[in-house]
């Protein structure tokens, strides 16, 4: 059993003896005596020191007992304080009179001090059920007053029954004076106006529109200020009682984040769509440049993989005034629409040059002068370039930064290799022996290979490339009119689910 609290109590008579008597008992049992004579000076002490419990006496000058116990329980208090009568009278209307005025036991005189005692130990045992109750009303209200929501609790009529503190920060309220109002003055129109409708309707068996169910609302600031909220509602039952409950949450915040997530996201959306617009235009002149019916040649087999949706791999193919073909395939520093961009102009070029049937060296110096007096720092094409004059069975390549050309013979070993020899086009300014092409003739049938280092750097999930090797296997292995399929099956093979890094292009010419 937990040790019964010590009390502080106020004992009121207007005998001296008495009141010494009871404080010498009283200190005895372990409590602390508040003496008074009369009710004047009881009501007094009483607001003073807020004593625990008051042994009250009826018969007394200035102000008897019955009305000292009036005035008590007229005072504001959060507790509750009992009071005994002790007196000679014994009648039953003085035991009532006393009990109406406020009163909560009586004890006759003379005092039975085992009945004191007694009595002493009830209400000690009451008064500590009390400080429980109390101490748990305030941990719990603690509680709720540091809860981030604000909680509000109703009645079956909708008014306000209790708050948080948080209330007050959210609407602006004092709880002391939300509590006791209709709980729509926290609603803005139409809401207000229609809000006790609501509750009766559920009230009278309506279906629970809202209880348990979290939604967004808009609340209304004592100020008259608009705000969203967050509300949940929860309905409990004591005693027949219906409460409400409702934890309210400002998501002011929250909404400016989400509004300007969407503003954000309409304008990523209208910057995708005019970006969309702009690729599919890029692409369709890159494509126009690209895409040109010379590459039909039938002497001329190719492959572009772009390594995104635009290839900084290009190719071009146009057979000249004296019928000799030209074809060049460039790789652009980069990938994406930046180095499909820096192409353009090399196939412009091209394409103009090879009208005037020049030779293979002025053709590649003019172009590299153009590209080298347009490009900014930075960017530059590596290019392969060929000439092939089919009538005399003899063709020139000029190589610069690209990966070495293979002639191939007709079971696919090869002729002849010819390696790079000169800068990129863009680099420098073209010089006569910097453009000058390696001279070739072929016998019977012999094919041409140009490709990109995207081909031979495409690496595996293991991290293996490609390499020149498998190259030369997959060109060996195939006749000529299968080595385009040939290569792409070797290379898709050793890829496997792994997509290649760069741009790949091939490029095959027959030499017949």
């Amino acid at each position: 059993m937990p040790e019964l609290p010590k009390l502080k109590i106020l004992t009121v008579d207007d005998n001296r003896t008495n009141l010494q008597i009871l404080q010498v008992f009283l200190r005895k049992l372990g409590h602390e005596a508040i003496l008074a004579e009369d009710g004047e000076r009881a009501l007094a002490l009483y607001e003073e020191h807020q004593p625990d419990l008051v042994l009250m006496d009826i018969m007394m000058p200035v102000m008897d007992g019955l009305e000292a116990t009036r005035r008590i329980r007229a005072l504001p208090s959060e507790r509750w304080v009992p009071i005994i009568f002790l007196s000679a009278l014994d009648r039953d209307e003085n035991l009532v009179g006393g009990l109406d005025a406020g009163g909560d036991d009586y004890l006759s005189k003379p005092i039975n001090f085992v009945v004191l005692e007694a009595k002493m130990r009830s209400m000690q045992r009451t008064l500590m059920l009390q400080q429980s109750v109390s101490d748990s009303l305030r941990r719990l209200q603690s509680i709720s007053d540091n809860v981030l929501e604000a909680l509000v609790t109703i009645d079956s009529r909708a008014i306000i029954t209790s708050c948080n503190r948080m209330v007050e920060d959210l609407f602006g309220w004092p709880v002391d004076e939300l509590v006791g109002q209709n709980v729509s003055v926290l609603c803005p129109e139409p809401h207000r106006s229609r809000h006790d409708d609501y509750v009766r309707e559920y009230i009278a068996g309506g279906p629970p529109k809202v209880i348990g169910i979290g939604r967004t609302v808009t609340a209304r600031h004592r100020s008259g200020r608009e705000f969203p909220a967050e509300l949940t509602i929860s309905e409990v039952r004591l005693e027949g009682q219906r409460t409400f409950i409702g934890v309210i949450r400002d998501i002011s915040e929250r909404k400016r984040a989400e509004d300007l997530l969407r503003d954000n996201a309409e304008k990523l959306q209208r910057y995708y769509d005019a970006s969309e617009a702009e690729n599919q235009l890029a692409t369709a002149l890159i494509e126009r440049q690209m895409m040109r019916k010379e590459l039909d040649d039938p002497l001329i087999r190719y492959w572009l993989s772009p390594a995104l949706h635009f290839s900084g791999d290009v190719l071009a193919a146009a057979r000249g005034p004296d019928g000799r073909l030209y074809a060049m395939l460039a790789d652009a520093t980069g990938h994406g629409l930046t180095a499909a961009i820096s192409t353009v102009p090399l196939l412009t070029l091209f394409y103009r040059l090879v009208r005037q049937a020049p030779t293979l060296g002025a053709m590649m110096s003019e172009i590299n002068q153009q590209m080298r007096d347009a490009m900014p720092v930075g960017r530059f094409v590596a290019a392969c370039a060929v000439c092939l004059d089919p009538a005399e069975r003899s063709g020139e390549i000029w190589v610069g930064g690209m990966p070495t050309a293979f002639l191939l013979d007709d079971a696919g070993n090869v002729a002849a290799a010819y390696g790079s020899t000169a800068l990129p086009l863009g680099i420098a300014d073209s010089s006569a022996e910097e453009f000058q092409p390696v001279r070739f003739s072929w016998r019977g049938s012999c094919q041409l290979a140009l490709y990109s280092d995207g081909l031979l750097e495409a690496a595996n999930v293991a991290g293996e490339q490609f390499g020149e090797a498998r190259l030369l296997q997959a060109l060996r292995d195939a006749p000529a009119a299968r080595r385009k399929e040939a290569m792409q099956d070797s290379l898709l093979g050793h890829l496997d689910t792994s997509p290649p890094q760069d741009d790949v292009s091939l490029l095959l010419l027959d030499c017949r």
